[in-house]
């Protein structure tokens, strides 16, 4: 099947590869500036964002000259923000370590920040055309129909058995084919739902097909139930300017700026929560509002409900930033020019267009 398999995918590729903008210019920064951004993210998704990366940052020099502010400003919206980070401090260590050329050693990728199997084996293979397997998502999903595994496939023993049959069917010489082919046939055609089977290259080869599974493969592993917290956020006020926060760089969201607040307890209430939440991080009392809006987000493992509430500090105090990096006032307006997580940035967008509103009301009368 190995022959028969591999010459039937590269034929198919031949004719069907999609036509994205990394591949125009296949070098190793872009290659893996895109593999970045396309985990956990679609395709169609990145292709704005990586457009735009490029003409900020063409070059991993430019990027490694690049402030970590500016790179978190141009990832925003893309999410799961550790892979912004992880290549802005990546790009320093080659241009520390490697002289500002990626290395093509799979041993030596994997060494920088934020690059693991998969992206190790994508750039190795795709950039450097090194005779590596790279089994993504979509790969998984085609090689588990193919040879109906049956057992799950994201497993220890499914993916071993995976990255086994990846290797065995690669063609010498042909990987960055070869894998590219792989990921973009389980993008197309042998998607997790409804698969093209009939459009299928590997039709007539695919186990799963033969016997009628492929909507059972891959098999999953069952999912956790994701956790829903109530949230509260302060929109503290000095004239017309906004109290912002900047979150420590290491764990979720780091970098960015956020409205401060957090979790609501047990047995709490949102006004009290955001009350002790404010103390605890600003080491300020305040007086809690009018509601400005209420939000809803789902990160990785967890989802959140988030009520923001227009605050102003009591008794004069000054906030101090006990959890933060920094803290900083500032125009509602100027709030583009902070990098922040969905949320955040919903809350700064409310906050422009009623100020747009009064304006309007204003000029009006």
């Amino acid at each position: 099947m190995s022959a028969s398999l591999s010459t039937r995918l590269l034929d198919w590729y031949r004719q069907s590869a999609r036509r994205l903008p990394w591949r125009d210019r296949p070098d190793a920064y872009n290659i893996w500036v895109a593999e970045i951004m396309l985990q956990q993210t679609r395709v169609e998704t990145v292709i704005p964002y990586f457009e735009r990366w490029m003409s900020l940052f063409p070059t991993l020099q430019a990027l490694a000259e690049a402030d970590l502010q500016t790179v978190l400003a141009a990832w925003e919206g893309l999410g799961y923000y550790a892979r912004a980070r992880n290549l802005h401090r990546a790009a320093r260590l080659v241009v520390q370590k490697y002289d500002g050329q990626l290395p093509s050693s799979i041993f030596e990728l994997k060494s920088l920040p934020g690059i693991g199997d998969y992206t190790a084996g994508a750039i190795a293979s795709i950039a450097f055309g090194l005779d590596e397997v790279a089994v993504d998502g979509n790969v998984r999903r085609v090689l588990a129909r193919a040879f109906n595994l049956d057992i799950p496939a994201r497993s220890p023993e499914g993916e071993r058995r995976l990255l086994e049959l990846a290797r065995q069917h690669l063609p010498p010489g042909r990987a960055a084919d070869y894998n590219q082919a792989l990921m973009d046939l389980g993008a197309t055609i042998c998607t997790p739902r409804s698969p093209l089977c009939e459009e299928c290259p590997l039709s007539e080869l695919c186990l799963a097909k033969k016997m009628g599974l492929q909507a059972q493969r891959p098999i999953g592993v069952p999912r956790k139930e994701v956790p829903l917290y109530t949230v509260c956020a302060a929109v503290l006020r000095c004239g017309k300017r906004v109290l912002i926060a900047q979150r420590p760089q290491g764990g979720l969201l780091g970098g960015l700026w956020e409205f401060p607040g957090g979790k609501v307890q047990a047995g709490e209430s949102l006004v009290e929560a955001l009350k002790r939440e404010i103390l605890e991080e600003l080491a300020v009392g305040v007086e809690v509002g009018a509601e400005l809006g209420r939000y809803a987000h789902a990160y990785t493992h967890f989802r959140i409900n988030l009520t923001a509430f227009e605050c102003r500090l009591v008794n004069g105090a000054s906030p101090q930033a006990r959890e933060h990096t920094r803290l900083r006032w500032s125009e509602p307006d100027e709030l583009i020019n902070f990098p922040m997580g969905k949320v955040d940035r919903q809350i700064a967008q409310t906050l422009v267009a009623r100020e747009r509103d009064a304006y309007v009301e204003t000029a009006a009368g």
